[in-house]
């Protein structure tokens, strides 16, 4: 009975759209501005083809392709959520719905992009933005597993990754004292509660490192330190989520103790360390620039100008939305996020650059997608404005070459409704 329910259940709430079929034949795109990040916009001819970007160029022809006239049309490379749980959780107040996190404090070996669901309802509202690929990160615990840079279109999660693992993520202690009347513990005592956590963590490297060296004489296999190997290599990175200073300098530290590469996210107080996270070659994802201070003392917009600091500063940095697991549904905000930072001091170019390339080379997949480059996926919209206004429409896409479905359920009831005042002759 509880599996019929639950069957019922993930019927309800998957979307119905189809994903795009393989490209059979190359696409033409004639005419439209092309917007590279890499490289200054121009007003060009762009071939899709196999799935790959074949060539960009002016008064291009090509036999047997499907050509598209996008003439005073824009064409992006598709945006990045570079920290999102979309297609963990679908309704928060729905416990069944949500798989973001595990139990227990330490789960590396947690393959976040097992658990996706690529069926979710919230994945064509925020395609719809223009939002073409994310960066699944798992939640829960002092090391939470490891993330995956997935497509967002596909059947299967199989389907739909681009990079897997692409990290590890750690959860950095919170290191600020409690004074409020309700903290029962001495000041004295939640330091050293702090340090007891932090000495934890050590010790879970320490381990780790010593079962890397016992593996050399054939140890029996344990999956949670084996899935720290990577790390310890320095194939991938530690993805340490921190936002007050307190917390970014105590992970900056630990990470070149531990001889790991380091990522941050969150960053609240990333522009107070700059020139030490410079200084480390450590890359930020700016969480969430739409949102308050975290102090009652601070300037009411010193989240929207973090970015503008931090590209002065030399920091390389990309923004992202929040990842909390209730702002899941709030992913297409994301280039709106861009926007206010660009609104507040950071170069149009840069705002555009923190959500495609420069996302993209934080997490790797630079190769891949981020900008219009030959050679690279084939993973574009095609707008009719500046995306990061209001008022734009995205009015294709494309996914590996595949066209995607652009219809979400927001469409759906817009034009439901519409058609309810139609008939009620309230609008024409």
């Amino acid at each position: 009975m509880i599996r019929f329910i639950l069957f019922i259940f993930s019927i309800l709430l998957a979307s119905d759209q189809i994903p795009g079929a393989k490209q059979s034949k190359p696409i033409l795109l004639k005419g439209g501005t092309l917007h590279p990040i890499s490289s200054n916009s121009i007003v060009s001819d762009i071939i899709l083809k196999d799935g790959k970007i074949a060539k960009i160029g002016k008064d291009l022809l090509l036999n047997k392709a499907e050509v598209i006239d996008i003439t005073g049309l824009h064409v992006y490379p598709g945006f990045i959520a570079s920290a999102t749980t979309l297609g963990l959780v679908e309704i928060n107040a729905v416990r069944a719905s949500e798989d973001h996190s595990e139990v227990g404090k330490y789960n590396p070996n947690v393959r976040v992009e097992r658990a996706y669901n690529p069926d979710s309802e919230l994945v064509p509202i925020t395609r719809s933005n223009g939002i073409l690929n994310i960066h699944l990160i798992p939640k829960s615990g002092r090391i939470s597993g490891t993330s995956a840079v997935m497509q967002l279109d596909g059947w299967t999660w199989e389907d739909c990754i681009v990079k897997a693992p692409s990290g590890i993520h750690i959860n950095w202690p919170w290191m600020a004292i409690a004074k409020h009347r309700w903290e029962k513990r001495s000041e004295e005592k939640q330091r050293e509660d702090i340090q007891n956590q932090i000495k934890d963590l050590k010790d879970f490297f320490n381990d780790s490192r010593y079962y890397l060296e016992a593996k050399k004489n054939d140890t029996e296999i344990d999956v949670k330190f084996e899935s720290m190997i990577p790390l310890l290599e320095r194939q991938i990175p530690a993805y340490i989520h921190a936002n007050r200073i307190e917390q970014i300098e105590s992970a900056i530290y630990f990470a070149k103790e531990q001889q790991i590469d380091m990522v941050l996210i969150g960053g609240a107080d990333s522009w107070m360390v700059s020139s030490l996270l410079k200084e480390n070659n450590i890359s930020v994802i700016y969480e969430h620039p739409l949102s308050t201070p975290m102090r009652r003392g601070e300037a009411y917009d010193i989240k929207y100008v973090v970015p503008k600091l931090l590209y002065e500063s030399g920091v390389k940095f990309c923004i992202s939305a929040s990842s909390s697991t209730f702002e899941a549904p709030h992913q297409r905000s994301l280039p709106f996020e861009a926007a206010m930072a660009v609104s507040y001091g950071l170069p149009l170019k840069e705002g555009l650059r923190s959500i495609t390339l420069s996302a993209a080379e934080i997490l790797g997949v630079d190769k891949y997608i981020g900008s219009l480059e030959k050679g690279k996926n084939a993973t574009v919209f095609v707008s009719d404005g500046d995306p990061l206004l209001f008022d734009t429409n995205i009015l294709s896409a494309y996914i590996d070459g595949r066209k995607v479905d652009m219809n979400d359920r927001h469409k759906m009831l817009r034009d439901k409704y519409l058609e309810k005042y139609k008939q009620l002759n309230i609008i024409k």
